[in-house]
């Protein structure tokens, strides 16, 4: 059987246009979706992450606000950021670049952003809603597998599908999301014995340790 590569930058691309004509219609009714973005400190890999998002904002028309912090900043500081954010009407979305300086306490900062425009899906209540089927922000990575699946036409019910990793922002989010679609989860991690025969019984292999090559042929089934 021939491998299929999926195209991401093409479904990229088509979304992106959608979200496009969307925007334009609250446009016409008075609506400027708006984007804040903070980053604290100079982490050159956030740096980059934080200009591809305001370049796809630009694309799509959303209005986007960055918050660039010294590393210095403090908790309260970021704390107090947040809550002014959370209290602006006009924003609709809040996304604290990750990873934060050792000095600020993550948890801290995640818990305080408003459930309602936590873009990044990562607050408590949203992890909860995604936990027992209720709407809600997902985190992007894994609801960007789901729909790169869907848009490929690749159904997933009734599939055995094998996750490599069980992270809080892409393993165990892309499990649930599975379990959405009625398919058969199984989640790998470094404590799993015989890995490699776990992966050969997928149909559906994703791999989510941000590890490049880490899976090789040998993990794989044919037709998978």
């Amino acid at each position: 059987m021939c491998a299929q590569i999926i195209d991401g930058k093409s479904i990229s691309g088509t979304i992106k246009d959608e979200l496009k004509l969307e925007v334009a219609r609250l446009n016409e009714r008075g609506i400027q979706p708006t984007l804040a973005v903070v980053l604290v400190g100079e982490d050159a890999a956030s740096q980059v992450y934080v200009r591809n998002k305001k370049l796809a904002c630009q694309y799509v028309g959303i209005k986007s606000l960055a918050y660039e912090l010294s590393k210095d900043t403090t908790e309260e500081e970021l704390l107090h950021l947040v809550q002014q954010l959370n209290n602006n009407a006009e924003v609709h979305g809040i996304l604290v670049q990750l990873p934060l300086p050792k000095h600020i306490n993550e948890d801290h900062i995640l818990l305080a952003i408003d459930p309602k425009k936590d873009v990044d899906g990562f607050h408590p209540m949203n992890v909860g809603n995604l936990s027992i089927g209720r709407e809600g922000f997902v985190s992007c990575t894994p609801a960007g597998i789901i729909e790169l699946l869907k848009r490929s036409n690749i159904n997933l019910q009734g599939k055995k599908c094998v996750v490599i990793g069980r992270s809080n922002i892409v393993g165990k989010p892309i499990a649930m999301l599975l379990l959405r679609e009625n398919a058969t989860v199984t989640i790998c991690h470094s404590k799993t014995v015989g890995l490699e025969e776990e992966c050969r019984q997928a149909d559906v292999l994703i791999a989510a340790i941000g590890k490049a090559e880490f899976v090789g042929k040998n993990f794989v089934k044919e037709g998978a």
